[in-house]
């Protein structure tokens, strides 16, 4: 019989296995509710070893913190092929798995968790708010986009964070449902925006003209359309002057 020998693993693969022990323990229970001795023992090392890494969990957070956020604006590129309604489906789909693979730990971050008030910390999250927009920015072949296209990107990739947040909350509605909302909700806000703005008009028709029937703006359309037959016709006097 041979006996295994432990393999000593160099300081940046230690510190590589803590940061990924500490998100793992960290996506499915609130940062704050994860102890160092926890840390330690799931990663198989002694309290004082981990320090010997991290100064403290703050900075093991931030670690952990790091490698989420760029995991999480990864999730955010997709090839500049085809119809843009396809794109940000699948966009949202892999934001959402990223969402119900480390759900405690995004909640807490974006709630404000242990890092609250570090500015390491909200950096990172505003990069990848960052990252977002500007990846939806160029999905739509903007290189300068004006000021009426930059408020409705940021305000949905808000919209994007605080669905995902109020889903943690119980799961009550199904995840896909909620993801093909997503891309009609861009949908929305952009054509809103159009109906006061020539050039985001110009842009939002681009789009459109691009767009298969059978895909998820057509499928919007087709669910406005329905709704609209149900809706009572709006009374003469209240219509406005043209």
């Amino acid at each position: 019989m041979t006996t295994g020998v432990r393999r000593r693993m160099g300081v940046d693969e230690r510190r590589q296995q803590l940061i990924g022990v500490a998100l793992d323990l960290f996506s499915r229970r609130s940062p704050e509710d994860v102890s160092i001795d926890e840390i330690a023992a799931a990663a198989g090392i002694s309290r004082p070893l981990v320090y010997h890494y991290f100064p403290g969990k703050q900075s093991l957070y931030e670690a952990a913190l790091r490698r989420a956020a760029d995991e999480l604006a990864a999730r955010f590129l997709e090839p500049l092929e085809g119809p843009l309604g396809p794109r940000l489906l699948r966009v949202m789909g892999r934001f959402f798995d990223f969402v119900d693979e480390h759900g405690p730990g995004f909640s807490a971050l974006m709630r404000g968790g242990p890092a609250v008030g570090s500015s390491t910390a909200n950096a990172m999250i505003d990069g990848v708010r960052q990252a977002a927009y500007e990846q939806i920015i160029t999905h739509l072949g903007v290189s300068e986009p004006p000021a009426r296209l930059e408020l409705v990107v940021r305000s949905w990739v808000s919209l994007a964070e605080s669905t995902a947040l109020i889903w943690l909350d119980g799961r009550r509605i199904p995840r896909e449902e909620l993801e093909m909302q997503l891309v009609h909700d861009f949908a929305a806000l952009a054509a809103v925006s159009a109906a006061y703005d020539q050039e985001m008009a110009g842009i939002v028709l681009r789009v459109l003209s691009q767009e298969p029937a059978d895909g998820p703006f057509g499928d919007l359309l087709a669910r406005l359309s329905a709704f609209a037959r149900d809706v009572p016709a709006v009374p003469a006097q209240r219509l406005p002057n043209p």
